[in-house]
């Protein structure tokens, strides 16, 4: 993943809530008879070339370019505040 922002392109109000997916192979072995799981193995990463981002907001899900894009079109400035106590 990317050290830069993202925005989300869909509700276009999200820019800190998000979930990265990820997908994994799990083998197991059953048996033919009773369909009882036997053996498990452990779960293996399957590579993307690019990440799978999800809007936690509105569940938008796109490739992570696709958030790095809307944010760069649509950038976030810093404001100065001064509170007033």
């Amino acid at each position: 993943m990317q050290e830069k922002p993202y925005f989300c392109p869909n509700c276009r109000s999200n820019r800190i809530k998000f979930n990265v997916i990820t997908s994994y192979s799990q083998s197991f072995l059953k048996d033919a008879l009773s369909g009882n799981i036997t053996e498990f193995k452990d779960p293996d990463v399957i590579p993307e070339p690019e990440p799978t981002i999800q809007c936690l907001v509105c569940s938008f899900t796109g490739n992570e370019l696709r958030f790095i894009k809307q944010a760069e079109r649509e950038p976030r400035m810093n404001s100065p505040t001064t509170p007033l106590y």
